[in-house]
């Protein structure tokens, strides 16, 4: 285990590994919570310099980042980079399920070793059905996700004209800081009685003091969506 984002605390956890050890270095692409992405580039230097392997959890960043949304390691042009990535049909496939790309001797291992593959059930038909036409929409629509990532650049902007605490991201989850557990709730509770469902971070989730709102954005929203959403932030965060 190694801090968040912390490269020098991974260097010093990978020095301490026996050679004799084998190595994986897991990490998220992008960061649900606070919405960044990882230092993939700098993970792979390591992971080179080290002998290890690379696994990335790419759960928020399929559909999101990259020229075709293939995810963080396409974003960084390191596709083939990276041993194993993994992710979700939750998220950007609105389906449910996960998948995890390997090569064939790493898939054949895990399908005959992993505990939660073996002892799960399989997933329905009409899901995987489900999973198949979203990835096909985003191969024939690839415009999606440089929509996706205009609209929150533009939601961005407007919340830091309206002096809005941001956490600096440059993916679609947008995370406000509220620093204090109890305020976030009510600032939730209030911004969803003027018709706006944003989603309560507090502690143990984010360290104690760094409590937020995350929002988030998706490809069908639309500048004028964004105009008034902006506006009610600012008019709940100025009275509470």
């Amino acid at each position: 285990r190694y801090k968040h984002s912390d490269m020098e605390d991974l260097e010093k956890a990978l020095a301490d590994v026996p050679e004799s050890k084998g190595i994986l270095i897991v990490t998220d692409g992008v960061f649900s919570m606070g919405g960044e992405i990882c230092k993939l580039p700098e993970i792979v230097e390591l992971a080179k310099k080290y002998g290890a392997r690379v696994m990335v959890d790419d759960a928020h960043g399929l559909g999101v980042l990259g020229k075709n949304g293939r995810g963080t390691a396409e974003h960084f042009g390191l596709e083939d980079q990276v041993d194993i990535i993994m992710g979700t049909f939750s998220k950007s496939l609105a389906s449910l399920g996960g998948y995890m790309a390997a090569s064939e001797d790493v898939i054949s291992y895990v399908k005959h070793t992993s505990r939660p593959f073996i002892f799960s059930a399989s997933i329905p038909p009409a899901n995987v059905a489900a999973a198949l036409c979203a990835l096909n929409i985003l191969k024939k629509e690839p415009e999606r996700v440089s929509n996706l990532n205009d609209i929150a650049d533009y939601m961005r902007g407007l919340l830091k004209e309206r002096n809005i605490p941001l956490n600096e991201t440059s993916t679609p989850i947008i995370p406000i800081m509220t620093y204090e557990d109890i305020r976030t709730f009510i600032l939730c509770k209030e911004l969803l009685n003027e018709g706006v469902y944003v989603n309560p971070v507090i502690s143990p989730a984010v360290p104690q003091g760094f409590s937020m709102i995350r929002t988030s954005y998706t490809a069908t929203h639309t500048r004028e969506l964004m105009d008034e959403a902006a506006d009610i932030i600012a008019k709940v965060f100025a009275r509470i």
